[in-house]
């Protein structure tokens, strides 16, 4: 079997399209395919720009020309879509991809109750994080705040580690409101917005109201998350190919 072949068959499998960081996890397991090559991940991404065979769909998604009519909503956008349910669907990817860089991790995850039943490439936020309630780490309060963060990633104490706010079109504002509440945890605060919107980020972050944080919140723009999505299942298909 071919290299694209085998590309091509994982996708089948999964509903015509994929991940850069699935097929980074799942084409090496394909049978009568020998890579032979010292950059496969590299030959990953360049046979997926293949026009004859392959579209991108989003940043880091891919799909088969093949399958174009069949792929549901929630993966390739119809025409005409309402502009609310195109930035849903955008944001319950993000935050799907989030949470599986903070599986690979080995961090535990959490997403809001009000997101759990959003698709995220044909699952259920709920069914791919690892947490459905909350840790108490703190005091009620400042649980509730947090509890509204668009993804959290939990350490082996139960303790918040990284924090990211999903910011499509609302104010970053709020955000960076939840954050300061947070501020007394050994915390990353990471607001994700579209790059157009990095200098808005710099211009309040700066402000005196979040002195306090600012040296510990960072900016990803779209672009930064399916590319640590691709490069972390990289990081964890070499370890276990390697068996550490």
């Amino acid at each position: 079997m071919k290299q694209y072949e085998a590309v091509i068959k994982v996708m089948q499998e999964n509903g015509g399209y994929a991940t850069l960081g699935s097929l980074n996890q799942n084409v090496f397991k394909v049978e009568n395919c020998k890579w032979k090559t010292e950059t496969p991940f590299a030959s990953i991404r360049r046979i997926v720009q293949d026009e004859r065979f392959f579209f991108k769909i989003r940043p880091g998604l891919w799909a088969l020309k093949a399958y174009k009519g069949k792929l549901p909503p929630e993966i390739l956008p119809v025409k005409n879509q309402p502009k609310a349910k195109e930035e849903e669907c955008s944001h319950a990817y993000y935050q799907g991809l989030l949470v599986e860089i903070g599986n690979l991790k080995e961090y535990k995850t959490f997403v809001p109750n009000q997101d759990k039943n959003k698709l995220y490439l044909g699952r259920k936020l709920s069914e791919v994080v690892t947490v459905s309630e909350i840790y108490k780490f703190t005091y009620d309060e400042i649980v509730r705040t947090a509890r509204t963060i668009d993804v959290m990633w939990f350490n082996d104490r139960n303790m918040p580690a990284s924090l990211f706010e999903i910011e499509h079109s609302t104010d970053m504002y709020r955000s960076l409101l939840k954050f300061l509440e947070l501020q007394d945890f050994y915390t990353n605060f990471r607001i994700v917005a579209d790059e157009v919107r990095r200098k808005e980020f710099q211009t309040k972050v700066s402000a005196d109201a979040f002195r306090s944080i600012s040296k510990r919140v960072g900016f990803w723009c779209y672009d930064n998350v399916p590319e640590l999505h691709s490069k972390t299942s990289e990081h964890i298909s070499i370890e276990s190919k390697l068996k550490l």
